[in-house]
């Protein structure tokens, strides 16, 4: 997904997860279990529609591009990588999502949920594209 926005403007707005249930219809709920900002080790509480509540722990972060969190559950390994990259010179942004399932139960829930994870990520991409892009026209305002 590209996005009319900086990557300055778009790694603020990803990266204040605890604000994803006010841009993203993906995220009913999202709790920081050992405070806020990502960093390495912390810990993440979401909910999402129709899905069960799952802690989420940051395994990977790289400051103003990407990081990775990590859910597991017996028999599944979910990993999530979030990235972003300047485009036009840093004008824009493109954002790149991924959902990686393992273990012999995350290969079975990933071809059961593999439409809704679609869904999922697209909604979250399109959120933050409508955040980012608010938060422009809120500063040139």
């Amino acid at each position: 997904m590209e996005i009319d926005a900086p990557p300055s403007i778009v790694w603020q707005v990803f990266t204040d997860v605890e604000r994803w249930p006010a841009w993203t219809a993906s995220v009913t709920a999202l709790e920081a279990l050992d405070g806020g900002g990502l960093e390495v080790g912390k810990r993440y509480r979401i909910k999402q529609p129709r899905l069960p509540r799952v802690t989420w722990v940051v395994t990977s972060y790289s400051a103003g591009s990407a990081w990775t969190w990590t859910s597991r559950t017996p028999g599944n390994t979910t990993e999530a990588t979030h990235r972003i990259e300047a485009l036009d010179g840093g004008a824009r942004t493109r954002v790149h999502l991924s959902i990686d399932q393992r273990g012999p139960g995350g290969v079975l829930l990933g071809a059961l949920l593999r439409r809704m994870t679609r869904r999922y990520l697209r909604l979250e991409a399109e959120g933050l594209k409508r955040a980012s892009e608010a938060r422009v026209g809120a500063q040139t305002a």
